[in-house]
């Protein structure tokens, strides 16, 4: 049988284009991307232009000229799915199943090669690669070994210092002195103990798979010639998202035939955050003397007005490459700006607007919510339960199943129904009270013979000698807790009761030693679920709504609205897409502008023309004049972003009068009429209003002073005026006993108790001492 793949077989070029009829469902700029084979390739490859046609067709049409084996073609991707695909693609289009093409993702490649010259690195071939779980082990134990506290410096923060490293190509040898201050500057030596240990287990990190192989290809020529050899054409996807390491080992595999095509588009960089460098892309060319650049911009997805919204928008850029979309179909309708007053109206109005388009035939499935941080999710879950319309989040964990939002919620149920043995197991050492599986295991078995909850068994075994001194001292004191608070309950709201129960069952206190990454998110949610507490008059209506949350979760509608964040979006496209939070601090993020500065400005701007490109038919932005952010009332700038987009693509619905004046096209602008027009201009510089509220007593983060609310006016009972306490001042508290009054932060003391330590206590419950 002939071989499919002779390169003797191969046609001169320009003969037998008939017998490549892909060729022909092709735009010129993808069929010139497809057909310029040989030396270094750059396509640029705007939203919606047709890239993975481009790519798998090129690989396809490489297959078929005969200019490579598939042995001889490296093809890289960012995710599995994305290599299933191009593998199925390809096969179709050459009408055989494609076997022996290098192709995977960068880590799936790397352990490929790996494997083959393990003894190169220290490893056999046979090494195992650790998970997350394992990993965190093996540095707990090292950190442990090095008697360091493993409490004040945690191995998940450890874990993500290595990571940084490794995606930088930083070996322990290659780590400045002083680049990390985790475990006061020792991070250096516990990174090479870290790697020394992993070597003598035979074992790598995710990390390891590409810096090792990196290495290998530096300390080893002999071992980087054969794959030169080998690899006749490299064919990279997103190439935009590469970081460091992943740059780094591209760069040697490409210095031997230099055939690279690599395809990508710098205004979707969006992941800098995890290390992706958006200047791999933007220094191609210097890389590659010669190259060519080529551009997709005819965009198959969107309308004229979102594309030209998105590239106004993204035109702002300076550190781009630079390219315009267009589409054969012009018309469609412009980009909505609506300014609100607050985050319930925009949930409730983005609520209402879905479900009109729902009335008018629209699939829920093509309906996409995009948000920038995840606390704005909980303001749709919550609308949504209430209108009973159906939602999925996409990417990421619901509000409500958090791993802290269910401790917390655990607590209140055992408040409000003792005999939830799943509630109380959850957290009946959480925080940590020195009561492991062998008390759990006592309490099941004295709950199995009493035929009584897991609460009910803990309140009898306390009064016994059945556990050591310890364990029973600690749970008396939890059941001692549980008993107060369920005292307290019916004199205080919700979240009154929340905050107190978080605050003296040392749960807050938890994450707030803890060092982690994710340690700031999850109290930051925790005041989100305060927050939303707010809204229930019981703690009985509060767990109502989260059992009907839950309901939603499990239900089986095939359609749902789906939310998700914009860095989730990627790669995504819906009939309709609402951009809820453009304001400034919201969008563009307060912390990436002060930890990235002009860099991270344009990360955000790119981020948001992602963000519009999602959509095909309808994109609608919204902004608040106010928003609750972590329990924290905020008054919003609208963002400078809302301000880049081009007039005559956008249609302003923001009320008059959102800002303190009258409004402008933005809904947030000043009264500004140029000669010869009758109606407001598209003309209001986020600094202006930013200046207009700060004579309104604004600060970044919120008011000087507190912004009065307005609203309807209900008859309250007069209530006593709350103590106000002083610094120094010594105090009683009923659990934690005498201390002083070390610092105040509105209705919450932090108070240096005499035998309790530094706490921190909700004032309502401290007396003058």
């Amino acid at each position: 049988m002939d071989d499919p793949f002779d390169l003797g077989a191969a046609e001169p070029a320009g003969r037998g284009e008939a017998r490549f009829p892909y060729l022909e469902t092709l735009n010129p700029p993808q069929r010139q991307a497809v057909e310029a084979l040989d030396g270094p390739v750059l396509v640029l490859a705007g939203a919606g232009t047709g890239k993975t046609r481009v790519l798998t067709t090129r690989l396809a049409h490489l297959l078929n000229l005969g200019k490579a084996r598939p042995w001889e073609v490296l093809a890289v991707t960012f995710t599995n799915k994305a290599a299933r695909e191009m593998h199925d693609r390809v096969g179709q289009l050459i009408g055989q199943a494609v076997e022996g093409v290098w192709l995977g993702t960068f880590h799936a490649i790397g352990v490929r090669i790996l494997r083959r010259h393990a003894e190169l690195v220290g490893r056999t071939s046979g090494f195992t690669i650790l998970d997350d779980d394992d990993q965190q082990r093996l540095i707990k134990q090292l950190l442990e070994a090095e008697n360091i506290d493993v409490k004040r410096w945690p191995p998940r923060a450890f874990a993500s210092v290595i990571d940084g490293w490794k995606n930088k190509g930083l070996t322990p040898a290659k780590v400045q002195e002083g680049d990390s201050g985790f475990a006061d500057g020792k991070a250096k030596a516990l990174y090479k103990l870290y790697q020394d240990r992993l070597q003598t287990l035979n074992a790598c990190d995710f990390g390891d798979l590409l810096l090792l192989t990196t290495e290998l290809f530096l300390n080893h020529p002999d071992v980087l010639a054969d794959y030169h050899r080998r690899f006749r054409y490299i064919l990279v996807d997103e190439y935009q998202d590469t970081n460091v390491a992943q740059y780094l080992w591209l760069r040697l595999l490409a210095q031997g035939a230099r055939n690279i095509c690599c395809v990508g588009d710098d205004d979707q960089s969006i992941y800098g955050w995890r290390g992706a460098e958006v200047g791999n892309i933007l220094k191609f060319e210097s890389d590659f003397p010669g190259a060519k650049v080529i551009r997709l911009e005819q965009n198959y997805r969107s309308t004229g007005p979102i594309l030209e919204a998105a590239s106004g928008l993204i035109a702002n850029n300076e550190d781009r490459l630079g390219k315009t979309l267009w589409t054969e179909v012009p018309d469609g309708e412009k980009l909505v700006v609506q300014g609100v007053w607050d985050g319930e109206e925009e949930a409730r109005q983005i609520g209402e607007e879905i479900e009109a388009l729902q009335r008018r035939g629209e699939s829920l499935s093509q309906v996409a919510i995009l948000v920038r941080a995840t606390f704005q999710m909980r303001y749709f879950e919550d609308r949504f339960i209430e209108i009973g319309l159906p939602y999925q989040i996409v990417g990421g964990v619901r509000f409500y199943q958090r791993q802290e939002i269910k401790d917390a919620t655990c607590y209140l149920q055992i408040i409000a129904q003792p005999d939830n043995d799943l509630a109380f197991e959850r957290i009946v050492n959480t925080p940590k009270r020195g009561l492991g599986d062998a008390t759990v295991q006592k309490l099941h078995q004295i709950a199995r013979t009493a035929r009584q909850s897991l609460y009910r068994a803990a309140e009898a075994i306390v009064e016994t000698e059945e556990l050591g001194p310890k364990a029973r001292g600690s749970l008396k004191r939890l059941m001692e807790d549980f008993a107060r608070w369920r005292l307290q309950a019916p004199d205080l709201s919700p979240a009154e009761l929340a905050e107190v129960v978080l605050e003296e069952s040392g749960y807050t206190e938890m994450w707030q030693r803890d060092k982690s990454p994710q340690a700031p998110a999850k109290l930051d949610n925790l005041k989100e679920m305060v927050f939303a507490m707010e809204d229930h008059e019981t703690l009985a209506s509060y767990l109502e709504h989260i059992a009907l949350v839950q309901a939603n979760d499990a239900s089986d509608s095939t359609e749902k609205v789906s939310v998700m964040t914009l860095h989730a979006a990627k790669g995504l496209e819906f009939d309709s897409v609402f951009l809820p939070g453009w304001e400034e601090e919201v969008f563009p993020n307060r912390r990436a502008l002060e930890e990235t500065g002009t860099r991270g400005l344009e990360e955000e701007r790119r981020l948001a023309y992602v963000g519009i490109t999602r959509a095909r038919r309808r994109a609608y932005v919204f902004h608040a004049a106010n928003r609750r952010v972590f329990n924290e009332w905020r008054s919003g700038i609208p963002s400078r972003f809302i301000d880049e987009l081009p007039e005559q693509a956008v249609e302003v619905r923001t009320e008059t009068g959102l800002y303190g004046g009258r409004a402008a096209a933005g809904g947030f602008g000043e009264h500004d009429q140029r000669p010869g027009q009758g109606s407001f201009v598209y003309d209001a510089p986020w600094l202006a209003a930013t200046q207009r509220l700060k004579q309104r007593g604004y600060r970044a983060g919120g008011y000087a002073r507190p912004k009065p609310i307005e609203g309807r006016a209900e008859r309250v009972e007069t209530v006593e005026a709350p103590r106000r306490f002083e610094t120094g001042e010594r105090v009683f508290h009923q659990k934690f006993g005498y201390g002083a009054v070390v610092a105040i932060d509105g209705n919450h003391l932090q108070i240096e108790f005499e035998k309790a330590g530094r706490k921190k206590v909700v004032a309502a419950f401290v007396d003058p001492a």
